[in-house]
């Protein structure tokens, strides 16, 4: 009897640590890391925010991009990004390209086990990004 209560209580605690499914968040901003196999350049800052109305935005390291974004469960598109144009550094604007570049190419997203928001494109590695708090 011991040995039935005590695995019933193992199992109903193993259950109560399970986490629900990760959720992309709108209107929260999520710092890009990595754009497919390459780190960011240091201390440039590349964001993409998820609004409400189906409009992504953020920062592309130089210039502000947006674009239309379409989320069916694990689904995700952009439509092709447009952005200011101001001019930087050529490395930041060879970073800034590919990254927006990776977006057009995005099909779906998930979350790793370590929590990071990881946007794939069709072929090649993904975009990981973390979720800033505020």
């Amino acid at each position: 009897m011991k040995r039935v209560l005590t695995i019933g209580l193992l199992a109903a605690g193993l259950m109560g640590c399970a986490t629900p499914e990760a959720q992309l968040e709108t209107e929260h901003t999520y710092r890009v890391e990595w754009i497919g196999e390459r780190p960011l350049i240091d201390r440039s800052n590349l964001t993409i925010i998820f609004g409400q109305d189906g409009r992504a935005y953020g920062n592309a390291g130089c210039n502000h991009w947006f674009a239309d974004y379409t989320l069916d469960g694990k689904t995700l598109t952009f439509s092709t990004p447009g952005s200011t144009r101001k001019l930087c550094a050529p490395a930041l604007m060879e970073q800034e390209q590919r990254f927006l570049s990776s977006l057009g190419q995005v099909q779906r997203w998930d979350f790793s086990a370590i929590e990071q928001l990881r946007l794939w494109p069709a072929e090649d590695k993904p975009l990981r990004l973390w979720h800033e708090t505020p």
